[in-house]
């Protein structure tokens, strides 16, 4: 067998040009060749974008020759734009499957019309240059693939009397023809995403030149030609294409210029949002105007999303192992996670070719886990960053001494809705990303505003123990516990059953909050009070009206300054002074200390307590309390103190342990001690009650707690 020549070194036809050629692209168009006559031209792909039809057909003497071939085997124009895929356009070329002897038996009928393969191939090869060198120049691959697969066979063929040196000058000038086609043809299949929309025969004729090169080379490992010929077959152009497929997708993702950047952009922004968008872009034109004109069997679609896919993977993997900044650590989980699944593979057009691909993700599920794990760390630290400067510039303005803003006539402060805005906007980036995610988050930000809350309980009780002769004190106050309101709502609004540990170790610091601050703006009324109080206890009840009434006034002088407080404060601190006028009642009428040995003064003891109790009731009602479980108390000790069966007072006794269950056997002692006409052996059993009492489930606050007995 023939040695393999130094031809692939010398580079005959010009062939160092032509590699160079496949390798940097195609010339400029306009620019007029240098080559000489025996050096092969290629045609520049510029040109070939700006045409949305190939040349007009070779006029030339060899027209009428090749007419029979071309007619049969040429995809034609209308099969190209519009029916590629049909089995009688794309396989009517390859019908005609014979033998070597068959195959040069038509071929040369057709094509070489008698002629010599050394008439073909004369002197330095410029007759058959020159022919494929105008196939080239029209875009006639399908015809100058015929030619050259006609011209192999034929040198197979014709090997008599033939010396291995011109054996191999001629089988090197058919190998630089090829080299050429080759060139060219993938020169095209590199710019197949420029070309297919513009000039789609054109990228058809240069995958059918790829196909029949399968096709002979699939020949060739059944019909081996004579040991004498040095093969170049199997070519094996489809591993070409592959590649060729593959540097183009680099070009492409690489060519970041392509893609404009906003002026806020940052540079890992930017080549991100370039190669999703090229992958996204470049698939729908594979898809829509690539994909028709290939064999099935070269998975096209796939092949291409598997190249973006990989180029994109393998971009993102060398970002992750960079030290990445908040932002950058958010950026690659948003595409990772939300805009690649969703917004390219989920997309309408190519969502059944890339699911068939099955490209998987973009990074390692332990990559994606420990970017996931560094995201909630940095959004986490960097939402406490902010409420922290938050409540630092709140407690500024506390100092300043300016009333605070007012909406719809209750004060109020930005301090909530900073924080919850903060709180929110984390959790919604977080679950842009993942729902999953978004959720982790949650439970993070929800500790932060644990944490976050009992920081301000503590600066504000800080400012109200410095700052008591601050000109718009309780004005601030109030703008604190209107603060409340928001952080309830959101609190309850976006906590699940799972965050209810946290979720009330919340409610109950809001709680702290608000009733401090009840606490404070209640100090200067209750102060007023306790001297009218003091009344109950240095006259005689009966005379007690008129006390009952200023204390009512003194009450309902101090209400138009909580007016600024919204509504469920309003009626929350109401109540507040609902309870103490109560709780007070009773104090005085258990350290009275009168005992009424009568059942005549018993009764008119009781005709007033709910007398008063009945006005109380109606002023704190009428006020806004709606404080309904206090109602109860003044009247049950009314019917305590008037009854004179034991039995119908344990009955009494039973129903108001069971409605205030911190009542004391102490309590109910100074209000037996009322009942000057019972023996002590009565009161030792009716205080026996309390034992055995239940304790009711209704009440939610402590009424009888608070009052001490000495």
């Amino acid at each position: 067998m023939i040695k393999m020549m130094p031809f692939f070194n010398s580079s005959p036809f010009g062939m160092d040009k032509i590699s160079k050629d496949c390798v940097t692209g195609v010339k400029p168009p306009g620019k007029p060749s240098t080559s000489s006559e025996s050096e092969p031209d290629i045609v520049s792909i510029e040109s070939a974008v700006e045409e949305t039809q190939p040349k007009d057909q070779m006029k030339t003497e060899s027209q009428g020759q090749d007419s029979a071939l071309r007619d049969s085997h040429e995809p034609s124009t209308e099969a190209n734009e519009s029916c590629p895929h049909s089995s009688e356009c794309r396989d009517s070329p390859k019908k005609k499957k014979k033998g070597i002897k068959g195959k040069l038996k038509d071929a040369f009928s057709n094509f070489l019309g008698g002629q010599k393969i050394e008439n073909l191939i004369e002197n330095d090869g410029a007759l058959t240059a020159e022919q494929i060198r105008e196939h080239f120049e029209s875009d006639q691959f399908f015809d100058a693939t015929q030619q050259l697969i006609a011209l192999e066979w034929a040198l197979y063929s014709n090997l008599g009397g033939k010396s291995e040196e011109e054996l191999s000058r001629e089988q090197s000038k058919v190998e630089s023809l090829y080299e050429l086609l080759r060139c060219k043809v993938f020169s095209i299949i590199k710019n197949s995403i420029i070309l297919a929309p513009a000039n789609p025969k054109l990228l058809r004729h240069a995958v059918y030149a790829i196909e029949e090169q399968e096709v002979e080379d699939e020949k060739y490992k059944s019909e081996k030609p004579p040991d004498k010929i040095v093969s170049y077959r199997p070519r094996k152009w489809r591993e070409v294409w592959m590649d060729t497929v593959k540097q183009s997708v680099a070009d492409r993702m690489k060519d970041i210029q392509r893609t404009s950047s906003a002026e806020n952009l940052s540079t890992t922004a930017h080549c991100l949002l370039h190669m999703g968008r090229t992958m996204k872009e470049d698939m729908i034109t594979v898809v829509e105007c690539i994909k028709l004109h290939y064999h099935p069997q070269f998975n096209v679609c796939s092949t291409y999303a598997e190249c973006y896919h990989s180029y994109f993977s393998s971009q993102l993997q060398q970002i992750a192992d960079f030290e990445l900044g908040d932002k950058d650590t958010y950026l690659l989980l948003t595409w990772v996670q939300n805009l690649y699944p969703n917004d390219i593979r989920k997309n309408s057009i190519l969502v059944k070719e890339l699911d068939e691909a099955k490209l998987g993700s973009l990074l390692p599920p332990k990559m994606i886990k420990q970017l996931e794990a560094k995201y909630l760390y940095n959004e986490a630290a960097s939402v406490k960053n902010w409420l922290a400067k938050s409540l630092e510039m709140e407690i500024k303005r506390w100092t300043q001494e300016k009333e605070p803003e007012k909406l719809d006539g209750r004060f109020h402060s930005e301090l909530a809705i900073d924080v919850i805005q903060t709180i929110h906007g984390g959790q919604k980036r977080a679950a842009e990303i993942t729902s999953e995610l978004g959720n982790q988050l949650s439970i993070v930000l929800l500790v932060e505003l644990s944490t976050f809350l009992k920081s301000y309980k503590k600066a504000l009780e800080e400012f109200k123990e410095k700052n008591k002769q601050h000109g718009y004190f309780k004005a601030m106050i109030i703008a604190n516990i209107n603060n409340c309101m928001n952080f309830r709502d959101h609190t309850e609004k976006t906590t699940t059953s799972a965050q209810d540990s946290t979720r009330l170790k919340i409610l109950a610091t809001l709680s702290e909050i608000e009733n401090s601050g009840y606490d404070e703006l209640l100090q200067d009324l209750f102060l007023e009070l306790k001297p009218i109080f003091r009344k109950f206890t240095q006259s005689k009840w009966l005379s007690c009206s008129e006390t009952m009434d200023e204390i009512i006034q003194a009450t309902s002088n101090h209400l138009s300054g909580f007016r600024t407080l919204l509504d469920p404060f309003y009626q929350g601190i109401m109540e507040k002074i609902h309870g103490h006028l109560v709780r007070e009642y009773i104090v005085r009428l258990m350290k009275k200390k009168v005992s009424l040995k009568t059942p005549e003064l018993q009764q008119n003891l009781s005709k007033l307590i709910s007398a008063h109790a009945s006005h109380l009731q109606s002023f704190c009602k009428e006020k806004g309390s709606k404080a309904t479980w206090l109602d109860f108390a003044l009247p049950k000790l009314a019917e305590i103190i008037i009854l004179q069966d034991s039995s119908a007072i344990k009955i009494e006794v039973a129903i108001l342990a069971n409605t205030y269950p911190d009542i004391s056997k102490k309590h109910l002692a100074a209000i037996l001690y009322i009942k000057g006409n019972l023996p002590n052996s009565e009161v030792r059993s009716i205080l026996s009650i309390l034992d055995i009492s239940t304790k009711s489930t209704t009440s939610c606050e402590s009424l009888f707690s608070t009052i001490r007995i000495s």
